[in-house]
């Protein structure tokens, strides 16, 4: 399954050209990522609160295809790619309409507050499997 949400492109998002500041496609996706476990009913404050189990990005792979502007309505898709014992692959992409923006391979760890990993429980697993 694949979880969508919009992001209107504001003023404060855009550069001296009038594009999308390269960095704030990162911020789109990250809404995007926290809107799919939402979706998949789990709250990450008390994620963090009782498990002590945060999730960061480990590593990006972005392409940046063709320019958002001021005032467009973009689509931000995220879809689970692989979910293995401590980690999270996702596959993020945004479009204007039917125009492919920006698209991303993100992988993320599961780990503790202080920084060491930390295996995905099963309940967790599976309300994230059944998101996908």
């Amino acid at each position: 399954m694949t979880s969508t949400i919009e992001v209107r492109v504001y003023y404060e998002d855009t550069d001296l050209a009038g594009i999308v500041y390269y960095a704030n496609y990162l911020k789109f996706i990250e809404r995007g990522r926290t809107e799919f476990v939402r979706g998949a009913g789990i709250d990450q404050g008390s994620l963090k609160t009782e498990d002590d189990i945060v999730f960061a990005v480990r590593s990006i792979n972005a392409k940046y295809l063709t320019p958002a502007r001021f005032d467009d309505v973009l689509q931000v898709r995220t879809e689970l790619v692989k979910l293995g014992a401590a980690s999270v692959d996702m596959q993020q992409d945004i479009f204007r309409g039917e125009t492919l923006v920006f698209s991303a391979h993100v992988g993320l760890v599961s780990m503790t507050s202080g920084g060491k990993p930390k295996r995905i429980p099963a309940d967790l697993r599976a309300s994230l499997g059944q998101q996908a």
